[in-house]
């Protein structure tokens, strides 16, 4: 595509994302990048239960397919022939690691992506409407936006759907059907914003068009069904 058709093509697709009655923002990798978090957090949680893990980033690339921190765990563990940890020490390793994600989000490392901001005053001053669909617990979360928007971060959503609230997590389209239901709205009455494959495949699942903004562990992952694509929020102003 030239430069030309680019411009006319990203202006398309502001007027789509201005007009559209909800914005549905996934949260790992879209609204802050989560994952080198997530991971220090799971080997920290690995040393503090005696487990000799590590996952180094390859190892965490890989797992990061599988939805899910508990999940996560379950298929690591199910690399060798007899798994190590019942389902109930996975649940357990698990609150380990989500307290050691939110004294990390805590002490400030993490903000919000470029662009974020921006977008979320600009659908309120439209009056859009503003929804989560994430994996994620409400526990990260909490640990996240409470830190980049303030203990009242959940008044600016409508409805806050997470994975556990669900039958099926991502690229399942759960999480997002939900999230329609909770708005009472359609399909096309939504924008999602995603940074995943597995992200994509779900809210496309659920008939909403998808805005990729590109993330460090998923950047080379197929966004052919994509709405748009951007590196990130800033690319186009909403």
């Amino acid at each position: 595509m030239n430069e030309a058709l680019a411009v006319i093509r990203t202006a398309g697709m502001r007027d789509i994302i201005a007009s559209a009655r909800a914005l549905i923002f996934d949260v790992d990798g879209t609204l802050a990048e989560t994952e080198e978090v997530h991971r220090r957090a799971f080997n920290e949680a690995f040393a503090e239960a005696g487990l000799d893990w590590f996952w180094d980033q390859v190892t965490y690339a890989r797992l990061l397919r599988v939805a899910g921190g508990k999940e996560r765990i379950r298929a690591f563990d199910q690399r060798n022939a007899v798994p190590m940890l019942t389902f109930a020490e996975i649940a357990d390793l698990h609150r380990i690691k989500t307290a050691r994600y939110a004294a990390l989000i805590a002490a400030g490392g993490c903000p919000l992506r470029p662009g974020v901001r921006a977008w979320l005053a600009g659908a309120r001053g439209r009056g859009q409407r503003l929804a989560i669909a994430t994996t994620t617990s409400h526990g990260n979360i909490d640990a996240l936006l409470s830190v980049s928007l303030g203990l009242d971060w959940a008044d600016q959503f409508e409805a806050i759907v997470a994975g556990d609230d669900v039958p099926r997590k991502k690229p399942a389209p759960d999480v997002y059907t939900e999230v329609l239901t909770r708005l009472g709205l359609g399909p096309g009455d939504c924008v999602a914003i995603e940074d995943s494959g597995n992200g994509l495949a779900a809210a496309a699942r659920a008939g909403i068009p998808v805005v990729i903004t590109r993330s460090t562990y998923f950047s080379d992952d197929d966004f052919a069904e994509a709405l748009l694509v951007v590196d990130d929020l800033s690319d186009i102003d909403a």
